[in-house]
């Protein structure tokens, strides 16, 4: 755990302020309430950082959550505070999330959250997941999916577009250089 890390310093220290800056209380706040109500279980929903982590930091309320979006999703939690097995946890939890829908580069690692590396990225996922939520008939957070637009043209409207010629090919709509002078004008 984080706890028994040596400080970081100099660079290292200087990177994760610079990962902590990203990190918002407001949206981990929201998270933490989402949640609560898709859970019903009891959490402190303050948004700071040391809350967020603590009431996460297991993943044993991540895994609560996955099953009450799927039920039977995740066959084991651990209770255990052993590292390992919280670990078994998250990683549980991230295995589910990926298979809910949300996309791969919006998830974190364990040791983001088990360390506090990244807590920031711990907010990311679970409010990619919360969008999804509504397919499960949930309450969802954050702002809403796009739906999907499929566009489909004929040949024909497809060969009307090739006529065409930009203006970013070369027309500069009679305009032209006369009346300009760069620098001063050579005196003799």
């Amino acid at each position: 755990m984080s706890v028994n890390r040596a400080p970081k310093s100099g660079f290292a220290a200087e990177a994760q302020r610079k990962i902590n800056s990203k990190y918002s209380e407001e949206l981990a706040q929201e998270c933490l309430e989402w949640i609560k109500v898709i859970t019903s279980e009891p959490i402190n929903t303050s948004g700071d950082m040391d809350n967020f982590f603590e009431v996460l930091k297991d993943g044993v309320l991540l895994c609560k959550l996955a099953n009450c979006l799927q039920p039977g999703c995740i066959k084991k939690i651990n209770e255990s505070k052993m590292a390992f097995k919280c670990m078994e946890n998250i990683s549980a939890f991230l295995e589910c999330a990926k298979n809910f829908g949300v996309p791969t580069q919006e998830t974190f690692q364990s040791v983001d959250l088990w360390e506090r590396q990244n807590l920031n990225s711990v907010v990311i996922c679970i409010q990619s997941l919360g969008r999804k939520a509504h397919n499960f008939n949930k309450p969802s957070i954050g702002p809403k999916e796009a739906d999907k637009n499929v566009r489909n043209f004929t040949e024909e409207q497809l060969r009307a577009g090739q006529n065409v010629i930009s203006l970013q090919y070369g027309s500069n709509k009679g305009a032209n250089q006369s009346g300009i002078n760069f620098g001063n004008t050579r005196h003799m």
